[in-house]
């Protein structure tokens, strides 16, 4: 019996995180970072710019509030609930947050196709240590930290947890719970085989351990052995990075961890799960659940630090949650968040049930489901429905053509390995009609990650010059004589994947490459994915936007990149070129934060000279369903800043 979720999960399984991202992207194995050049031998040490951190934030309040829906419940006074200083919300950009004082009440009604897992739900939920507050790794604010601070070589990082902050079920939060989730978990082979690259020097996975030192109950420190500039973006916007990955709630987990429970007292949960005798660590990794799994049935009394609480899991039917009464955080009022009181997450069978959904009234918020095909009907069911239907940014460039390179078909390896192929599908490939078709000329043609030239001439040029000849039936043949197909298998991730390859089809055409579409369900398709059985998908990417953010390299060739992450403990070695452009992923992440630009440019120019991923459309709007009585919602900036912000969602009477 497995818990891991559906297609997503399988696409970040591939690291020792997580991800598992940005908006976020995956755990990255790093090379350890060039020390900079300094005018003074005798200077040991580089001279590096420390990132910019925001002090912690005291509230100037001199009384705390809770929800009404927390009375007559015994629990003790919210003030003794809350940390001795508390979160004060409100820290994203005011054009992706209205800032208004809410009410507290409700039920925030949400939809999703798929089970165990509500990707609205998710991002709202998601609490990571250190924040990023516009998302771009350019500032850090603390989190569930209380406080950080980082050593002038950018070799240490000290951390101070919150006093007094409480897991769901009331205990303390302490250091104990990044001791047990360090030396219990990660440093534990059979729950974690590789040891996580983001946690060594210079994120490299050949590279040493970052050490560990627990100096009080509230306070410790990883130590490197080299400078790791880009640690705080690894641990804020890296991956959908949350608090998991270093925090667990050791007081609920030691019961099922051989180290702390004999496994004699284990043996009878083992056997009702159907695992074999001594597979303790199946059972763990089943009652663990990790921030993506928050949404998994199983989660239901499982210790979170979350707004909501999963509380009942009606098979096939829904997921409800409330409010978690420790939460750690609170408006500029003193009121402790969330505002709403409970969340329901409808399991329905596909998109057409979630369109009718919401134009029936029966969906207070989605993001992740909204089509700009449906736009025309969202706005003339607004009034009836009582919901608002918003315009607004989308993080990610939504649909990338991936072509799996790693796959094994050696047939299949000779085509797509060749740049010039990938050159001349992108060049066949008229935009234009995509974001007039697809997105009706809500987007622009992408500059920053591909070259947008429709030459259907060049394309054939080029196909020629691979040798690539024309068959008796127009379509052209691959290297065993035969006709060459790519076989796209995608899932419903997001409504325009299946139209956009229903276009590729007859683009494509026009250059003689057969193009098959093959509609997969997600957990299929994340199980095949972590597989390397995929030859050609559609996904997105976050980015450019997101410039401390990558996972597509996940799609186009997950058994290199398990290579690179894994330190070639697994995977296939990748060549050179590829190598080179991985280390300029890592490297982003170690260099200090005023040396960014000149890396990201690198990354820019690589993805456009070697055509990794064929890039559709940039500056993608999207659309946004909320109950029109919904506060705290703008149509100003990125559509997911909302779910960033869902505690801070309200009803107005």
């Amino acid at each position: 019996m497995s818990k891991k979720l559906t297609w997503i999960l399988g696409a970040v399984a591939l690291v020792a995180l997580v991800l598992v991202i940005v908006l976020f992207a995956v755990p990255r194995a790093e090379p350890a970072v060039e020390e900079p050049v300094v005018e003074d031998p005798a200077v040991e040490e580089p001279v590096v710019e420390e990132p910019e951190v925001e002090e912690p934030e005291e509230p100037e309040v001199v009384e705390f509030r809770q929800s009404p829906f927390l009375d007559g419940r015994g629990l003790s006074p919210v003030a003794e609930r809350l940390p001795r200083v508390p979160k004060i919300a409100n820290e994203l950009p005011e054009e992706h947050l209205e800032k208004e004082v809410g009410t507290y009440g409700g039920t925030l009604r949400l939809v999703t196709m798929n089970i165990d897992w509500d990707a609205d739900l998710f991002v709202a939920m998601n609490e990571p240590l250190i924040n990023s507050p516009g998302v771009r790794g350019e500032e850090f604010t603390p989190n569930i930290l209380y406080s950080f601070d980082v050593s002038p070589d950018q070799k240490q990082f000290t951390f101070t947890l919150r006093e007094g902050m409480r897991w769901s079920d009331g205990e303390l939060v302490t250091t104990e719970d990044v001791r047990f989730a360090v030396e219990h978990m990660l440093k534990n082979t059979y729950i974690t085989p590789t040891f996580p690259g983001w946690l060594r020097a210079g994120a490299d996975p050949n590279k040493a351990p970052g050490v560990f030192e627990f100096l009080d109950d509230y306070t410790f420190s990883i130590t490197f052995d080299e400078p790791y500039g880009g640690f705080l973006a690894v641990m804020s916007v890296q991956g959908w990075r949350g608090n998991d990955a270093l925090l667990r709630p050791a007081h609920y987990l030691k019961q099922y961890h051989i180290d702390f429970t004999p496994l004699e007292d284990l043996e009878p949960m083992i056997a009702e799960e159907g695992f074999e005798p001594g597979e303790w660590h199946r059972l763990f990794m089943l009652r663990d659940i990790n921030n993506w799994e928050l949404g998994n049935r199983l989660a239901v009394g499982f210790p979170s630090l979350s707004p909501w609480i999963m509380v009942e899991a009606v098979e096939g039917v829904k997921t409800v949650f409330e409010r978690n009464p420790y939460y750690f955080k609170v408006d500029a009022a003193g009121n402790q968040l969330p505002y709403i009181d409970r969340v329901e997450s409808h399991l329905v069978e596909d998109m057409e049930m979630i369109l009718m959904r919401i134009l029936g009234g029966e969906v207070d918020f989605n993001r992740e489901d909204a089509t700009m095909v449906n736009m025309p009907l969202y706005r003339e069911n607004e009034q009836r429905g009582g919901f608002r239907a918003l315009l607004s940014e989308m993080h990610v460039t939504p649909t990338h053509v991936f072509l799996n390179l790693s796959n094994t078909d050696e047939n299949w390896r000779q085509i797509v390995q060749d740049v010039r192929f990938r050159r001349a599908l992108s060049l066949a490939m008229d935009r234009e009609e995509i974001i007039d078709t697809l997105y009706f000329g809500h987007a622009v043609l992408p500059t920053v990650w591909a070259d947008p030239t429709f030459d259907i001439e060049e394309a054939n040029r080029l196909l020629d010059e691979m040798g690539m000849t024309v068959g008796n039936d127009g379509y052209r043949l691959g290297p065993d004589g035969e006709r060459f197909t790519i076989p796209f298998e995608i899932t419903e991730h997001a409504p325009d994947m299946v139209p956009l390859s229903e276009l590729l089809v007859e683009m494509w055409k026009e250059i003689g490459i057969h193009v098959d579409v093959r509609t997969i369900d997600t957990t299929l398709w994340g199980t095949k994915n972590t597989a390397n059985e995929l030859f050609a998908t559609i996904m997105w990417q976050h980015g450019p936007m997101w410039p401390n953010v990558h996972w597509d390299q996940n799609f186009w060739a997950p058994s290199w990149y398990l290579w690179h992450t894994t330190g070639g403990t697994q995977g296939e070695e990748p060549p050179a070129e590829v190598q080179e452009f991985y280390n300029l992923l890592s490297e982003i992440f170690v260099v200090p934060i005023d040396q960014h630009e000149q890396v990201w440019n690198q990354i820019q120019q690589s993805r456009r000279d070697n055509v990794w991923a064929i890039i559709t459309a940039e500056e993608v709007k999207q659309p946004l369903i909320v109950n029109a009585r919904l506060g705290n919602v703008t149509e100003q900036g990125w559509a997911i800043a909302v779910n960033f912000s869902a505690e801070q969602l309200f009803f107005r009477d």
